[in-house]
């Protein structure tokens, strides 16, 4: 006969599940993942994901546009915010080490509903991250397609404003992609690090060729002078303009405040590593290990790019599109032009794979808890991967980046992570207080005021996104909340523990 499971802290929406329960359920047969990466591994996976088309465009764009040389501190800055989210989730990740990041941690402490909709903003942001990636690697390989006359019809060259339109590439990325995370997470570990590898040493030969061409007169003034605001109107305008009248400036020491607020999305992807904690072999030590070393590591490169391309080329100059390589072209260097799609190109695969792998799995979890059908949470008997729940979302974005041109939802992507940065921050304030006999191979330091500090400092960047998208967020928030009185609510497991 089976024994009950342990009875949930408090009912009702709140009712949280215990530490204890969630790391019993990894261990159910056809449930349960096989723990076998390490601490290189999950750096491998941080480094892969965040770098992207970020430190090839994002540097000298925001340069021209908000910072100057100066991008450099607004690198810095976000760099900051992003480790005082990053030291709250590998408390929660090593003391927690179960699929689903910040869902999991929220039941553990917030309660089932509050869990419930970080899932589902979860689901959004990764969903939509990985499609619209996967378009923007789509781009880069037409562009070396056609530097070697080889051209796609314009059918399948993406979403048309005049007619029909399909991005083969894109959808076939996100399918072949799906295989790789079906057949095992050894194996999407070993690409990962051999993408990684190409894509590092092509960020690294940048950097070094480079740093021959700076001029020290390109870094005067390092901090441009004020010129003036970024204004908006209607919900085209930043929430805080609309809610106080706040005027973010351009240039000046408030423009690089500005453009880190720009700047801090290049940095989206280390809490996936978080994703990963019940597939890790040693989560209490390799969590903290993955997350804060995949964090510096991109850091110190993102601040090494933005010196390079402000060096080489004055602010005011660089290009919007393509910044770092037009900055080689206006050297004579325009050889290094296709490194740097190359290099693009090759990145944003681990970004797609990684967005993927993260969404899998707190989809996962959801199904395992009972808050999405239980079908889902069944691994594959050979590859011990959640092959179902895989296939399913891996198919609904290979499609959604097939058909759509997406890029003006891109930005729901970045609220979502914030949201979540603010979640598992109060999470860790709350679980000291209620279960402080808690192990803790990892304790975030100077609680509450850190944690304090990281929500402070993601409201104040979600604040600073258009209204618009607050809207398109409520909306799928709305949604969210529908699916779960509906369906989850009744089904969870948790639901049927507390009727015991």
């Amino acid at each position: 006969m089976q024994e009950p499971r342990n009875r949930s802290a408090g009912g009702g929406y709140f009712r949280t599940k215990s530490i204890e329960q969630s790391i019993q359920d990894t261990e159910e047969p056809d449930h349960a993942l096989t723990r076998s990466l390490s601490a290189l591994d999950l750096t491998v996976f941080g480094v892969g994901v965040i770098i992207g088309t970020g430190i090839f465009v994002l540097t000298g764009a925001v340069a021209k546009e908000n910072a100057g040389p100066a991008v450099a501190l607004a690198f810095v800055t976000a760099g900051v915010v992003c480790a005082l989210a990053a030291l709250c989730y590998a408390e929660f990740a090593s003391t927690v080490p179960v699929a689903g990041s910040a869902y999991t941690f929220s039941y553990a402490s917030l309660g089932e509903l509050p869990a419930w909709i970080i899932g589902w903003d979860l689901m959004l942001e990764m969903a939509l991250g990985t499609a619209v990636v996967a378009v923007g690697w789509s781009g880069y390989v037409r562009s070396l397609m056609d530097n070697a006359d080889w051209h796609l019809p314009n059918g399948l060259q993406g979403a048309a404003a005049d007619g029909f339109g399909f991005d083969l590439l894109a959808f076939l990325l996100v399918l072949v992609l799906t295989a790789i995370l079906v057949l095992g997470m050894k194996l999407s570990a070993r690409v990962t690090a051999l993408v990684v590898a190409i894509k590092v040493t092509v960020v690294l030969l940048v950097i070094i060729a480079g740093a021959f061409f700076i001029e020290g007169s390109n870094y005067s003034p390092f901090i441009p002078e004020a010129t003036g605001s970024i204004a908006g109107s209607g919900l085209d305008a930043p929430l805080i303009q609309l809610m106080f009248g706040y005027e973010p400036t351009t240039f000046g020491v408030q423009g690089i405040f500005t453009a880190a607020s720009v700047v801090f999305f290049a940095f989206i992807g280390f809490d996936i590593v978080a994703t990963a904690a019940e597939e890790t072999r040693n989560p209490q030590r390799d969590m903290p290990r993955g997350i804060l070393g995949s964090l510096l590591i991109c850091t110190v490169l993102y601040v090494a790019v933005s010196i390079v391309v402000t060096g080489m080329q004055n602010y005011t100059q660089l290009s919007v599109d393509a910044p770092l390589a037009d900055a080689f072209k206006a050297t004579g260097h325009p050889i290094y032009g296709g490194f740097i799609s190359f290099g693009a190109a090759v990145g944003l695969t681990t970004v797609c794979m990684i967005l993927l792998l993260g969404q899998t799995r707190v989809f996962f979890a959801m199904s395992r808890d009972g808050l999405l059908p239980r079908f889902f949470s069944r691994v594959h008997p050979q590859f011990a991967t959640p092959y179902r729940s895989t296939v399913l979302l891996g198919c609904v974005v290979a499609v959604i980046a097939g058909f759509t041109s997406i890029e003006e939802l891109a930005e729901l992507v970045n609220i979502g992570t914030l949201f979540a940065f603010v979640v598992v921050a109060l999470g860790v304030i709350i679980l000291r207080r209620t279960r402080p006999d808690l192990p803790r191979a990892f304790r975030t330091p100077w609680v509450p005021v850190l944690p304090i500090a990281s929500v402070c400092a993601s409201l104040w960047l979600m604040l600073n996104l258009p209204a618009e998208t607050w809207v398109r967020f409520g909306a799928w928030m709305i949604a969210g909340f529908v699916i779960y009185f509906v369906y989850g609510r009744a089904h969870s497991r948790m639901s049927a523990t507390t009727k015991l």
